[in-house]
């Protein structure tokens, strides 16, 4: 799944545009590498966003098309 999209299907950022702009931005790394929006995003992976000042660090450990708001937080695990 591209790396956009799945920031927004795990609603960790809210819209795709959002998710696009940070990452072309260079504040979106996949296992310490710099990412584009168009990178493969697997289970296992780790990645880090920059939220302003503060660092997000996840695990990515389900890859879906489409979840339940309820579900979307199972999509990955905060480290």
């Amino acid at each position: 799944m591209r790396l956009d999209k799945y920031l927004k299907v795990s609603r960790i950022i809210k819209r795709r545009t959002v998710a696009n702009e940070a990452c072309d931005a260079g504040r979106v790394t996949i296992n310490g590498r710099p990412a584009k929006a168009s990178a493969d995003v697997k289970v296992g992976d780790v990645l880090e966003i920059q939220f302003g000042n503060k660092p997000v660090k996840v695990e990515v450990t389900d890859v879906k098309e489409t979840v339940k708001k309820d579900e979307a937080k199972e999509m990955y695990k905060t480290l």
